[in-house]
């Protein structure tokens, strides 16, 4: 009973790690102009942004662009990152319950 309850903890404590590890991960991207900077979080939300001197410079429609097409990739980084860390995660579950994952 007592390895039963040791396992269901350290499972436990690896879903919290998880957890953590997912709520951590946010993406910082830079336009290849340098003029603008977006960073999103792990739901891939834009959580800052920032113009350099000269952006304004780029007009309303290219600014708009440049800012949509950082922050999507930003997003993307993110995203890949997260299936990363679930991959790893799956793996490490898998070996503590004892068993392999199909494929």
């Amino acid at each position: 009973m007592d390895e039963l309850e040791a396992r269901a903890q350290r499972q436990l404590d690896g879903l919290h790690s998880f957890q953590e590890t997912l709520q951590a991960i946010s993406i910082r991207e830079t336009s290849p102009d340098g003029l603008v900077t977006a960073e999103v979080d792990c739901t891939g939300a834009l959580v800052d942004l920032h113009l350099a001197h000269g952006a304004n410079e780029l007009g309303a429609a290219r600014l708009a662009e440049q800012i949509v097409s950082t922050s999507a990739l930003a997003a993307q980084k993110v995203y890949a990152r997260i299936a990363g860390v679930t991959e790893q995660f799956n793996e490490s579950f898998a070996d503590m319950l004892g068993a392999r994952p199909s494929e």
